[in-house]
C-alpha cells in the first residue's frame, strides 16, 4: 500500500483561506466559490484527471468515480461554504489565515466542513494514485451555499434523482467522534446521525397606530411581540423518543457498568420515561426528544420615544420526528394565542426518515469507525441540526451524517462560534476512515 502523500494541513490552510462565506455572496460574488472549485483541481490532479466533473447551477460540485461494477452508487457530501467570521470576535488566530499551529489547522471552516471536505478528497486521490477502483459508483457531492438553506445540494439531489440514480449510501456531515456523548456516558463514540431534525423559520408580526412613547396605548406592537414570544416558553411541544435515540442507549449499554448501565438499560427500555428525563436535563439531551424553540432576532421601533407601527421576531425551530412544518405551525399560533400577531413561515422543511442501524450500510460506517478510531463504539442517533443530504433522503432510505473527526466538547463549541480548529490527527484518521470505507463496498460484480 502507498504511504499517503504528506501535506494535509497545508492543503487545508489554503482552502480556509478562500473566504467562501455564502451569507455573503451578494456582496462578495462568486469569486472565491470559483477559486475553490480551482483549487480542489490543483490540490488533487489525480480527481481532476479521473473523475468526471459537473457544475450544477452556481455552487454544486458534482464528481463521478466510476466502479467496477453496475450496484446503486455512493455519495460522500460535504460543503466548502462557511459561516461568517471577523477578527475583533477576538479569535486567537485569524479566522481566514487557515494558520497550521500546536498540532492543528485553526480556521473558519476546520470543522464545518472543509476539513470533512478535505479527508473525502485525500482517501480517493490516494486511492487514485495506488490505481484502485471501487466496487461501485462513487459521487463526490459538495454544495457552497448549505449555510444558506443548500440550494446547491438539492441540485444536485434532483439531478441524480431525475437519471434514475437512488443512491445505496449517502453520507454527509452530521456527528463526529467524541468522548462524553451523554452526561452519563463516557466512552469513545463515533456518532452517526441516522435521521435528522427538520428546519422552520417563522416571523411573529404585529402592527398597531404610532405616535408618541408618552401616551401608550395598553399594549404596543412590540410588547405583542414580546408576549407572543413569552408564551413559547415553556417549550409547548410535547417530548417523545424517536427510534433512533433508543437505538443509540442500546449501543452504549455494552459499554458502561453500575448506576449508568442500570439507568440505561432503564431508559432504552422506557421511552416515555426518556422522553421525560432529557427534556428536563435540557442542552443537547432535551434538543433530542422535543422541538426546540429558540428566538434569534427582534426588530421594531425607529426611536427611544416613538411608539413602533410593526414589530417582529424570528423564531427558529428544529422540528423532532413525529411532526411537520405544518403541525409545529399549528402548534405556535395556538401557544401565542393572539389573532393580532401573524405568523409567517420564513422557510421550513420536515424532518428527514430515520435510517436503519441494522444493515449492510450502517455495518460499512461501523467497519470504517474500526479502522480509524479502534477505540470508539459506533452509535446512531438523531441530529438537531439540518444538512444537504436531507434533500437525498427524500428518496433514499440509506442516508448518513457523520464526519470522521475526533472533537472534544471544546472543539464543538467553535463550530459557527471562534477559534474553529481541526487537530493534524483527526484529518489523518478521517482519510483513514474513508479509505476503508470506499474499499470495503460490498457489490462490483
Amino acid at each position: 500500500m502507498t504511504v499517503p502523500r504528506p501535506g494535509a494541513a497545508e492543503r487545508l490552510s489554503r482552502m480556509v483561506q478562500l473566504p467562501t462565506v455564502s451569507a455573503e455572496l451578494a456582496a462578495r460574488g462568486l469569486a472565491d466559490f470559483d477559486r475553490f472549485r480551482t483549487l480542489i483541481a490543483e490540490l488533487y490532479p489525480l480527481v481532476a484527471e479521473h473523475l468526471e466533473f459537473e457544475r450544477v447551477g452556481d455552487l454544486g460540485l458534482l464528481y463521478r468515480w466510476r466502479g467496477r461494477g453496475d450496484d446503486d452508487p455512493v455519495v460522500l457530501m460535504a460543503h466548502f461554504d462557511v459561516v461568517p467570521a471577523a477578527e475583533a470576535d477576538r479569535w486567537r488566530m485569524p479566522p481566514f489565515e487557515g494558520r497550521i499551529h500546536d498540532g492543528a489547522v485553526w480556521g473558519r471552516g476546520t470543522l464545518d466542513d472543509k476539513g470533512p471536505l478535505l479527508v473525502v478528497l485525500e482517501a480517493v486521490e490516494n486511492l487514485l494514485d495506488e490505481g484502485y477502483v471501487p466496487a461501485r459508483d462513487v459521487y463526490l457531492s459538495f454544495g457552497g451555499d448549505e449555510e444558506s438553506f443548500g440550494g446547491a445540494a438539492r441540485g444536485i439531489a434532483d439531478l441524480l434523482h431525475g437519471r434514475g440514480i437512488t443512491p445505496w449510501l449517502v453520507l454527509d456531515e452530521g456527528g463526529a467522534v467524541v468522548d462524553a456523548p451523554l452526561p452519563f456516558v463516557r466512552v469513545p463514540s463515533a456518532m452517526v446521525g441516522v435521521g435528522e431534525k427538520g428546519v422552520l423559520t417563522v416571523r411573529l408580526r404585529a402592527v398597531s397606530e404610532g405616535g408618541h412613547a408618552s401616551a401608550p396605548p395598553r399594549l404596543t406592537a412590540a410588547g405583542r411581540v414580546g408576549r407572543a414570544v413569552a408564551r413559547l416558553f415553556p417549550n409547548p411541544f410535547r417530548a417523545r423518543t424517536p427510534l433512533s435515540t433508543r437505538a443509540m442507549l442500546a449501543a452504549f449499554l455494552p459499554h458502561t457498568s453500575g448506576p449508568a448501565r442500570i439507568l440505561l438499560r432503564v431508559l432504552a427500555g422506557w421511552p416515555w420515561l426518556t422522553a421525560r428525563l432529557f427534556s428536563r436535563m435540557g442542552g443537547e439531551p432535551a434538543a433530542l426528544v422535543r422541538t426546540t424553540v429558540a428566538p434569534t432576532m427582534l426588530q421594531g421601533g425607529s426611536a427611544q420615544n416613538v411608539l413602533p407601527a410593526e414589530a417582529s421576531a424570528i423564531v427558529n425551530l428544529r422540528i423532532a420526528v413525529g411532526e411537520t412544518v405544518e403541525t409545529a405551525v399549528r402548534r405556535v399560533r395556538r401557544a401565542v394565542r393572539d389573532p393580532l400577531v401573524t405568523v409567517e413561515v420564513v422557510e421550513g422543511s420536515d424532518p428527514s426518515p430515520e435510517s436503519p442501524v441494522d444493515d449492510a450500510r450502517f455495518a460499512a460506517i461501523r467497519d470504517a469507525v474500526a479502522v480509524a478510531y479502534p477505540d470508539a463504539i459506533t452509535a446512531p442517533y438523531l441530529m438537531m441540526a439540518a444538512t444537504d443530504s436531507r434533500w437525498f433522503a427524500r428518496y433514499c432510505t440509506g442516508v448518513y451524517r457523520f464526519a470522521p473527526l475526533a472533537m472534544t466538547a471544546a472543539q464543538r463549541a467553535t463550530i459557527h462560534g471562534i477559534d474553529e480548529h481541526v487537530t493534524l490527527d483527526s484529518l489523518e484518521r478521517g482519510e483513514r476512515f474513508h479509505r476503508a470505507l470506499l474499499t470495503g463496498l460490498p457489490g462490483g460484480q
